[in-house]
């Protein structure tokens, strides 16, 4: 793919001045402004800037900890319903000795000689009209401004330690297997900043009656021709425990019932979804002497009972 020249975008010459870019550039970020569809000047203003909007200084940003992932498994009724976990999970925490200032106990914090205090270092980048600066954590104090006289004996000047953590998990009625719990600053820490993230990803164990698909649950329930013929009441298994369901005369091998309000909640919400019931006619393989003359009889009078 060819590279863009955005002097001729912008309507300029290569000996163009840094005003009259700034201007086409006004010019440019009105026409394309993200209201009418368009984020075509940042892109351009970007590229002569070194991604920094109008060539300002942007502040360093803070520095956090490390986000975590980690995995459960529920079963199929208890992602239905929502359940409570509790996650045993290793984790850099707060230095229980120096508590997370860094420092020995009884020594003090004195200002950082690379950032002298500013926590933060300027980096020079090249741009088109020369090199700009930049500002970044210092990676000595890492964006505190300070240091410690004498380093925690424990955390060797960390801040953290690994700990045994144990927290509580809510999980909502209605989550889906792949879904993905985030629990913000329940992640590794550090010194001098937040935590990070923490996401639980969820896995639900298959179940050996029922399918999902969104809100609705789905089964089969078997049934004899007799029953399919003459119509029958049957007991249908459903997370709710078992339900009378009327089966009426005639009814076809593949036919769906629908029971409504015993599906998936929908998250965060007091709608459920329903649980449709697929109905199987089972056709015998094996019968006995009466059986087979019984069927012999009926079939000698089932003119007009399919159609024919």
């Amino acid at each position: 793919m060819s590279k863009r020249d955005y002097y001729e975008v912008l309507g300029l010459g290569k000996d163009a001045s840094n005003d009259e870019i700034k201007k086409a550039f006004r010019r440019a970020a009105v026409e394309h402004h993200p209201d009418r569809g368009g984020d075509e000047a940042n892109d351009i203003f970007g590229n002569f800037f070194g991604g920094q909007q109008g060539g300002q200084r942007r502040g360093a940003k803070q520095a956090r900890g490390s986000d975590v992932e980690t995995k459960i498994e529920l079963k199929f009724e208890e992602a239905v319903f929502g359940t409570e976990e509790k996650l045993n999970i290793r984790l850099d925490d707060t230095c229980s000795h120096c508590k997370g200032t860094t420092a020995e106990p009884g020594y003090e914090l004195k200002t950082c000689d690379t950032c002298k205090g500013s926590g933060q270092v300027m980096k020079v980048i090249r741009t088109v009209f020369g090199n700009m600066q930049q500002a970044t954590v210092c990676g000595e104090c890492k964006g505190a401004g300070k240091v410690p006289e004498k380093v925690c004996s424990v955390c060797a000047g960390k801040g953290t330690e690994k700990k045994e953590q144990e927290i509580d998990l809510k999980i909502p009625a209605g989550i889906d297997d792949g879904a993905t719990i985030r629990l913000r600053e329940h992640g590794e820490a550090i010194a001098n900043g937040p935590k990070g993230d923490l996401y639980v990803h969820i896995r639900v164990k298959p179940h050996k009656k029922f399918t999902r698909e969104g809100e609705l649950i789905l089964s089969e329930q078997h049934i004899d021709m007799v029953e399919a013929a003459l119509g029958t009441e049957i007991e249908v298994d459903t997370v709710d425990g078992p339900i009378k369901m009327k089966i009426p005369a005639g009814t076809q091998s593949g036919t769906d019932f629908k029971l409504s309000g015993h599906g998936v909640p929908k998250i965060k919400s007091s709608h459920r979804g329903a649980h449709i019931v697929t109905v199987v006619v089972d056709t015998p393989s094996k019968l006995s002497k009466k059986q087979k003359e019984i069927l012999e009889e009926f079939k000698d009078h089932k003119k007009g009972l399919f159609g024919l």
